[in-house]
């Protein structure tokens, strides 16, 4: 079937990748908005980075080669990490338009999450399209799929029981934390919650989630570190629950801490012999939760005695199985979502072949319209005859508008176009490519001037025309 919007993604994630080759792509992702700037394949893209998975969501410039966008992108993540290129080709699976479609959705209800359903992804998705606009990389296309994706996930989650558990990446972490601590008790994980002293290493979105569930777990002595500073903001816009330490305090708190959960992905990671110098000395026991994707701790820690680790790999392990039925309702929910979303992008994509006949009719009935003037001023019955080329002009392009949508939807657009071309002369991609152009010209012209474009004014030669300004 023929694609109409030129769309694509590049998908590298945990089911084919391990964790610490997703980490080293991700340092790859500032960059996608600079290619986006200077590569003519490029008419925009979004990115979507999170803790198992990188994926870029690009959109084709009007005429451009697909495949040398999608080497834009891989060239410009293999720059920013230092990877050769056939590295990061080998990494990313690249999707075309349908596929694209269907994965974000299905990653956006967390039908492709380490843990199924879990909620957080929905949110990340929407962070994502909100850095796109804020770069001013995103387009018309790109906004609408993943706002639509955005409300499928939402759909999903009010009309089926998928994530209704509140698995996440982080309540399976915690989880796995107070199994190895204090078994599977209630009585035992809420004593160990409120006894130990928590230190939580970053203030990002996953840091978030990370304080409410402890919170909700019972922890009453949390102290949070950023080395960026944002400590004392981050506690302070929750109420000041926790307890902010700088960075005079953290080595003291992390020598008292039971628990220390990592979110930070800073490039500097603890080392094992620097964790023996901070643990030097001290008999309790260590836990430590590392869910940052590119590690605040080195691995290598898990080997030294009284000191427990639990890492993204160790979440993927354990995540829970979802209900079967839960699952399904979810997919059907999302093929639907799919479906709609395609059928309704397809009509659309009949507009620039719409435009460009009604264009093309529009300029040949104002040549006539201006001869009658001519030859007969403005007198009633020019008016008259005004009118009634316009109604006809109306009734004529009703069919072709019809059948270009339906035949959009059928994936029989370039049949349609193929008509325009041999009967009109119309090339319908090239007057696309120039209306965009001129729109262009004219929001720079806007945006130069600070002022809004006036509105155009009706031809003064018959001012007692009510026709004139009626589309054809």
């Amino acid at each position: 079937m023929e694609v109409i919007v030129a769309l694509f993604s590049l998908v590298a994630a945990h089911t084919w990748l391990d964790l610490e080759t997703v980490a080293e792509l991700s340092n790859g992702v500032p960059g996608v908005a600079s290619t986006v700037e200077n590569s003519p394949h490029l008419q925009g893209a979004v990115s979507l980075s999170t803790c198992n998975r990188v994926e870029v969501y690009a959109e084709i410039a009007t005429g451009a080669d697909a495949a040398q966008a999608q080497v834009d992108i891989l060239q410009s993540i293999a720059d920013q990490t230092g990877l050769r290129l056939d590295q990061v080709r080998d990494a990313f699976h690249i999707l075309p338009h349908d596929e694209t479609v269907r994965h974000l959705f299905e990653v956006g209800a967390g039908l492709k999450s380490a843990v199924v359903g879990e909620r957080e992804i929905a949110g990340q998705v929407r962070r994502a399209l909100t850095e796109a606009k804020q770069a001013n990389t995103t387009t018309g296309n790109l906004t609408k799929l993943f706002e639509t994706a955005s409300r499928t996930a939402k759909q999903v989650g009010t009309e089926t029981a998928l994530g209704s558990t509140g698995r996440s990446v982080v309540s399976v972490a915690l989880e796995l934390a107070t199994q190895i601590r204090a078994g599977s008790t209630v009585v035992a994980t809420k004593r160990f919650w409120e006894d130990a002293n928590v230190l939580l290493v970053g203030t990002g979105a996953y840091a978030g989630t990370t304080i409410a569930q402890l919170e909700q777990l019972g922890a009453r002595n949390v102290a949070v570190y950023s080395s960026s500073g944002r400590a004392e903001q981050f506690v302070a816009d929750r109420g000041d629950w926790a307890m902010a330490v700088d960075s005079d305090m953290v080595h003291e708190a992390f020598a008292e801490a039971d628990v220390v959960i990592g979110v930070s992905g800073q490039e500097r990671t603890i080392s094992k012999p620097e964790l023996q110098r901070l643990r030097s000395g001290l008999p309790h026991r260590l836990t430590i939760i590392d869910l940052a994707l590119s590690h605040d701790f080195d691995p290598d820690i898990a080997d030294l005695d009284g000191v427990d680790v639990v890492t993204l790999e160790s979440v993927k392990m354990a995540a829970p199985d979802e209900q079967q039925e839960s699952i399904t309702r979810a997919k059907g929910l999302v093929d639907q979502a799919v479906e709609d979303f395609l059928s309704e992008s397809k009509q659309r994509s009949a507009s620039d072949a719409i435009v460009t006949l009604r264009e093309h009719t529009q300029s040949v009935l104002e040549d006539e319209i201006a001869r009658v003037r001519q030859r007969h001023g403005c007198t009633a019955a020019a008016e008259e005859v005004e009118f009634a080329m316009r109604r006809m002009v109306r009734q004529l392009l009703h069919e072709p508008t019809v059948r270009a949508r339906h035949l959009a939807e059928e994936g029989r657009l370039a049949d349609y176009e193929l008509a325009l071309e041999t009967i009109f002369g119309l090339d319908v991609a090239a007057e696309t490519a120039e209306r965009q152009r001129k729109k262009a010209e004219r929001q720079a012209a806007r945006k130069r001037a600070q002022t809004p474009e006036q509105t155009p004014v009706a031809d003064p030669t018959c001012p007692h025309s009510d026709h004139r300004a009626e589309s054809a």
